[in-house]
């Protein structure tokens, strides 16, 4: 009898002692859970107040812009510049992937990161400020500026005022004409529009006959063709409309303003379909860690002071209505683009790089 009452004394006792326990260590785990949660709301709030950006785009022309958003915002910006291989890395990194937003440049590239590494943005903002046109239908990719492919005319030719693309052809050109390699993106681009409005036969007719007004092997950048003209290598140089004011203002290398000064621009098409134009844009990546801060600097972007700093530090052309190219952009002519929709000559993009092996074009 003993021996059961010692027992259930001691039951009892640890019985008590659970219960005195229990209510402790039960304050304990909430207080616990609720710093654990604190921690949580206050890493919340810092990454909503962060972005990372993957940008093709040259620090220069982007930094002004972000150091404005964080001002107005308190998002803090976070940005990694390359020349090439962002769009890969993403890919790589999968659901690891810091990158919120990427900024980059062509149609081309945009419509295949835009199916790999984008997510939609539903946005009214971005539907509203930016033409059909320059953005994806489904959301995953938006136009920031537009960069117009034009013809840089020798001062030496004072009979034209006009000119279409399909006119480069012409045998009056005959070994008049400068270009950058055929498979260039820029002149893919051009070439594909070319063969949006006129098909496979009359681009192939013409690919071949602009090879035929080559002054000389394709080589070089655009910059390189001005200079060409500048020496008399050529009367025409095929160019985008920026590379004007890069060399007009170029200090670190003024032989560059005599280039300038030796040209002036016509923008093929301006009366017809229009001058063919390639676009610099912007996407949220798949997996954004900070998706609601990604957003808001996407419409930050195309907002009419960002347009404007686009505009006058680059020399291209806002994508939003509404606001004015830089006095020096406008001083070189109106410009009237093409509003194909660049994802379908994004489409044509490939075909078009056939084409210019077909004839030859760089041989």
């Amino acid at each position: 009898m003993e021996k059961i009452m010692t027992r259930f004394n001691f039951c009892v006792t640890r019985s008590a002692l659970s219960r005195a326990l229990a209510l402790p260590m039960l304050m304990l785990m909430l207080m616990l859970l609720a710093v654990k949660a604190s921690a949580n709301e206050t890493k919340a709030a810092n990454d909503a107040k962060t972005v990372n950006v993957y940008s093709y785009r040259q620090p220069f022309l982007v930094e002004p812009l972000f150091e404005k958003f964080t001002r107005q915002t308190g998002i803090k910006v976070k940005v990694i510049f390359a020349q090439k291989g962002l769009i890969e890395r993403v890919a790589l990194e999968g659901r690891r992937s810091p990158a919120d937003v990427i900024l980059t440049v062509d149609a081309g590239r945009l419509v295949e990161a835009g199916a790999r590494i984008a997510r939609p943005v539903i946005s009214d903002i971005l539907q509203q400020h930016i033409p059909a046109a320059f953005r994806d239908r489904e959301n995953r990719w938006f136009g920031l500026t537009l960069r117009a492919r034009v013809a840089f005319v020798s001062n030496r030719v004072t009979d034209i005022d006009e000119l279409n693309y399909s006119e480069l052809a012409e045998p009056q050109w005959r070994g008049r004409i400068c270009s950058r390699t055929g498979q260039h993106p820029y002149n893919i681009g051009m070439f594909a529009a070319y063969l949006h409005h006129h098909g496979v036969d009359a681009t192939r007719d013409w690919l071949a006959g602009l090879k035929a007004n080559l002054a000389r092997r394709p080589s070089g950048n655009d910059r390189a063709q001005v200079r060409a003209v500048y020496a008399g290598e050529c009367d025409i140089a095929i160019g985008n409309t920026y590379y004007m004011g890069k060399m007009q203002n170029n200090t670190e290398s003024p032989e560059q303003q005599a280039w300038a000064d030796a040209v002036r621009l016509i923008f093929p098409n301006r009366q017809t379909t229009g001058t063919h134009v390639n676009i610099s844009g912007m996407m949220m990546a798949q997996h954004a860690p900070h998706p609601g801060a990604a957003q808001k600097l996407m419409e930050f972007l195309i907002s009419p002071e960002a347009q404007q700093i686009y505009a006058d530090m680059n020399y291209e052309y806002p994508v939003r209505a509404g606001i004015n190219p830089s006095p020096q952009t406008a001083a070189w002519g109106a410009l009237n683009p093409d509003l194909t929709p660049m994802a379908e000559i994004a489409k044509l993009h490939r075909q078009a790089s056939r084409l210019v092996d077909e004839v030859g074009f760089d041989q």
